[in-house]
């Protein structure tokens, strides 16, 4: 099994021939966008069409070019159900940030988390991030208590160890690299989930998937890792590898996959 993860920045400015004839050859089964920035409706005509061999979940924000998170997987995988909520938890819904889906193997959320800098009206949005991540980590507690394989993927939104940032010194003060933030996934790994990542390459440099549209910082690999696959340790078994696809474009984030022996 195959689960492809990516932040599209926007699902209509990437769709195209080239996202279909990527999708045909790669075949993964599962397919989770985030910060898709649109409604069912304002998809692109062809989009159903190529497409057809996956169904489609979608949790979209409440406001137009904002948010979004979309699963797609394939019609013959034994699904079970699907959500958007951590539990009854209204705050986060409106934004579109969560699309958790229960398979017979496993439960996969797919999500988006909040960036944590300021709203463009201002509104100071850390604190919003910070209870996000508390909610996400209590919840998914309650999901493996009962005995549930857990994978999440997406943008997480915070760079995790120095090793994981291009320039760490430079960027202390920085959103997404405080140490604030960065304790929320210390307390994924104090929870016992596992970064897929690290745990094949603890040590690997320059391993990144986020970069600024700025000129030159893709030569300059002046990226962040900000995508991740945190799993469940009883889900480690079945992981055979995972990849950074950095020389996949159109987007400010590059795809990870996820490659599973379910």
């Amino acid at each position: 099994m195959k689960i492809a993860s990516r932040n599209v920045n926007g699902i209509r400015a990437v769709t195209g021939k080239w996202f279909y004839n990527r999708v045909k050859k790669e075949n993964p089964d599962i397919i989770c966008l985030q910060e898709v920035k649109s409604f069912e409706s304002q998809l692109p005509p062809d989009f159903r069409y190529h497409m057809a061999d996956y169904n489609r979940l979608r949790h979209t924000g409440e406001k137009p070019w904002y948010s979004g998170v979309v699963t797609l997987y394939k019609k013959d995988l034994k699904f079970i159900s699907w959500t958007s909520k951590f539990d009854s938890v209204e705050h986060f819904h409106e934004e579109g940030r969560v699309v958790e889906t229960k398979f017979q193997e496993f439960t996969l959320l797919n999500l988006y988390f909040p960036n944590g800098g300021e709203r463009a009206d201002g509104t100071e949005m850390l604190s919003y991030k910070l209870k996000f991540y508390e909610h996400f980590i209590h919840y998914i507690n309650k999901l493996r208590d009962k005995w549930e394989k857990i994978i999440t993927c997406g943008d997480f939104n915070i760079c995790h160890k120095e090793i994981d940032i291009a320039r760490p010194k430079e960027n202390e003060n920085s959103i997404g690299f405080l140490p604030i933030e960065r304790a929320e996934l210390d307390k994924l790994e104090e929870n016992d989930y596992v970064d897929v990542f690290r745990y094949f390459y603890p040590d690997k440099k320059d391993q990144y998937t986020w970069r600024s549209h700025r000129a030159g910082s893709r030569a300059r690999n002046v990226w962040w890792r900000l995508d991740y696959f945190w799993v469940s340790k009883h889900v480690l078994p079945h992981i055979k590898k995972i990849t950074h696809e950095t020389a996949v474009e159109w987007s400010d984030h590059c795809p990870i996959v996820l490659d599973l022996n379910f």
